[in-house]
């Protein structure tokens, strides 16, 4: 199907889905939002599991296993294509010879969510989810009532959607490519009334060949912002300062400059509490609570609340709202203790966010023996990309344990990461440094060496081989 099929469109009245790849996490939201919009929704899927199952069951959306023409027997208005999913792919096939209606996740949700509202879009290499999840928070906190779509789970709402009436509606833009039909960022299909723009960093090596080519993506998303819309972008980036002068529209800074439209001012750590001055142009805005750690998280709240303000929220009912904000599933999120052994669980993967996050739960925990456990997952962090990088994003850590890659084999041989020569390398720093095989061998050895006390922090963009539960089990 050629990007100029007259089949690739939304029709003019819908009401019957198909989304195909229905159990990504996006996507699965996608059509738990169309179930509520009232819309026939049916899916299909090679991985049909829990959690996702089960979230779709106790929706009434019926999901299909695997891919087969006799998917779309029932000939659906239109059929949402997931980015996984291939060209060859025999329900991709049976939709061009039954002639059916198709469009990308992004159009779909564009079309649907987006219908009628102002759209507020955090961008960026890292800290999309955080800052997202942050401004739904304050808005629906605020009386806002927002509809939002974000790539993690609210821990205020145990959701990643929510169908609000209110004029706005906040996503999380992801560089990823939109579908085989359509190989540019997602965050392309969006005319966002406010964005943020946290970093520009190299990553999603499958996608993308080099910086150049990210940076040459975020530039396009900023020439395409209205005038009349506003971008507040992080002042300490030198890649997006490159790329400001290509937008037109209104900009506004957040960092710690003195120069910065949005200061981070004095921060005082209270554990389980970090609280914080913020300073807008020269003059103080409000005192602030959160109950997340790490400067990076500042500036992600220093962002969240900028655009929250532009909508006319005042400091005060922000204040209130942050203080209530209880996190995001999978970023920082404690696990469980046990025998006095903290056990965190995060989402870190690419090389700065591995390095913030490993300092921001030294710093909170403080003398307290931080373990940070390491598994590269990720198209990138399989790739020996950032084989020396890695090597300096561990120092604040008292000893280090790093797995060999799970799904190696489908890295070309010349292109692969190597978890033993990164443990070599840390242990050429003096750092305290283990190699293992496997997620059975490191849960091994945490049981064995773990002590009260101890801080044990889990990196992974994937299930880890549910290593968390398996973890606070075995330390009973």
């Amino acid at each position: 199907m050629p990007l100029t099929d007259p089949c690739h469109r939304i029709p003019p009245v819908v009401k019957s889905v198909h989304l195909i790849a229905v159990c990504g996490t996006a996507m699965g939201a996608l059509a738990a939002m169309l179930k509520e919009m009232g819309l026939t929704v049916t899916g299909s899927d090679r991985n049909v599991y829990p959690p996702m199952s089960t979230f779709l069951a106790q929706r009434g959306i019926k999901v299909q296993e695997g891919f087969l023409p006799a998917h779309l027997s029932h000939r659906p208005d239109l059929v949402v294509v997931g980015n996984a999913v291939s060209r060859d792919n025999p329900e991709v096939e049976a939709v061009g010879r039954l002639g059916l209606s198709y469009c990308s996740m992004p159009e779909a949700l564009n079309h649907f969510a987006a219908a009628g509202k102002e759209t507020l879009l955090v961008a960026g290499t890292h800290g999309k989810t955080t800052t997202s999840s942050l401004l739904a928070w304050l808005l629906y906190a605020a009386d806002v009532d927002p509809t939002y779509m974000i790539g993690g789970i609210l821990n205020n709402f145990n959701g990643n959607y929510r169908l609000g009436q209110g004029d706005y509606f906040v996503v999380e833009g992801d560089e990823y490519d939109t579908a085989y039909f359509d190989k540019g960022p997602k965050f392309l299909h969006y005319r966002p009334k406010a964005a943020v723009l946290t970093s520009v960093e190299f990553d999603h090596a499958d996608i993308f060949n080099d910086l150049a080519h990210v940076k040459s993506a975020f530039g396009l998303f900023l020439e395409r912002m209205a005038p009349d819309s506003i971008l507040l972008a992080y002042d300490d980036d030198v890649h997006i300062e490159t790329l400001l002068p290509r937008a037109t529209c209104r900009i506004e800074c957040y960092g710690r400059t003195p120069q910065a439209d949005w200061r981070l001012g004095k921060v005082v750590l209270a554990p389980p509490e970090t609280r914080f001055e913020v300073w807008r142009k020269g003059k103080l805005f409000g005192d602030f609570t959160t109950h997340m750690i790490g400067d990076h998280n500042l500036m992600n709240t220093l962002a969240a609340l900028g655009v929250a303000h532009h909508l006319g929220i005042e400091a005060a009912t922000l204040a209130r709202g942050l203080a209530d904000f209880r996190g995001i599933k999978r970023r920082q999120e404690v696990r469980g203790v046990r025998r006095g052994i903290v056990v965190i669980d995060d989402f870190a993967h690419h090389p700065s966010a591995v390095r913030e996050t490993v300092r921001a739960v030294k710093t909170f925990y403080g003398d307290r023996r931080l373990t940070a456990v390491f598994e590269p997952r990720t198209n990138t962090s399989m790739r020996n990309v950032f084989q020396e990088t890695y090597a300096t994003c561990f120092d604040p850590a008292d000893q280090i344990c790093i797995r060999q890659p799970p799904l190696l084999k489908k890295i070309p041989d010349g292109e692969r990461f190597s978890s033993k020569q990164l443990v070599a390398d840390l242990q050429g720093r003096g750092r305290a440094a283990h190699y293992f095989p496997d997620t059975d061998t490191i849960i091994d050895f945490l049981v064995k060496d773990a002590r009260e006390g101890d801080v044990i922090l889990i990196m992974s963009n994937g299930g880890f081989d549910n290593i968390h539960a398996r973890l606070l089990e075995a330390l009973l």
